[in-house]
């Protein structure tokens, strides 16, 4: 079974979502949906980084909160920057965050949690994993904010993923 569908969950959304874009029922629809629900984890089975070992789904779960959370509140203070202030007033710069983190799967998550953020930008990760440069919409206490990924993301996803 693992040698024809690598991923039973890519190949389970690959199949969902092949099917609510093409919002059918129909014979040809549905052996697409089969085709690439097989083919595309079959083609892309090197692409991904070590099996993701998650431990700690509570804290896992309790991230995903305070990220949507933090995504919410950041959406509406650029909102409400972009709205009120004039642009020299907004300090935007980039700020270089020490990682103690080493999974490439929390790696991945932070990525993503930091690219979906509105106001932050992942801009580089260093060859060694050891710091990560991120564009900052407005920030006025550099240290605060380093403090901030910290201990909301990364403490978090060690936890998860390095335990």
């Amino acid at each position: 079974m693992k040698r024809w569908l690598p991923s039973p969950p890519l190949s389970l959304a690959l199949f969902v979502v092949w099917l609510l874009l093409n919002q059918s029922l129909d014979l040809a629809t549905l052996l697409l949906a089969v085709v690439l629900a097989v083919a595309v984890p079959l083609l892309t089975r090197r692409l991904r980084p070590a099996a993701v070992r998650m431990r700690r789904p509570g804290v896992a779960l309790r991230l995903t909160g305070v990220a949507l959370f933090d995504m919410l509140h950041s959406a509406l203070t650029v909102a409400r920057l972009l709205l009120t202030r004039r642009t020299p007033a907004i300090a935007s710069r980039f700020i270089l965050v020490p990682l103690d983190i080493r999974d490439p799967n929390a790696l991945a998550v932070l990525a993503m949690i930091c690219c979906l953020t509105p106001g932050t930008a992942w801009g580089e990760l260093s060859f060694d994993r050891s710091a990560l440069l991120l564009h900052v919409f407005d920030v006025e206490d550099e240290a605060a904010f380093i403090a901030m990924i910290k201990k909301r993301y990364e403490q978090p996803l060690m936890e998860i993923f390095e335990s």
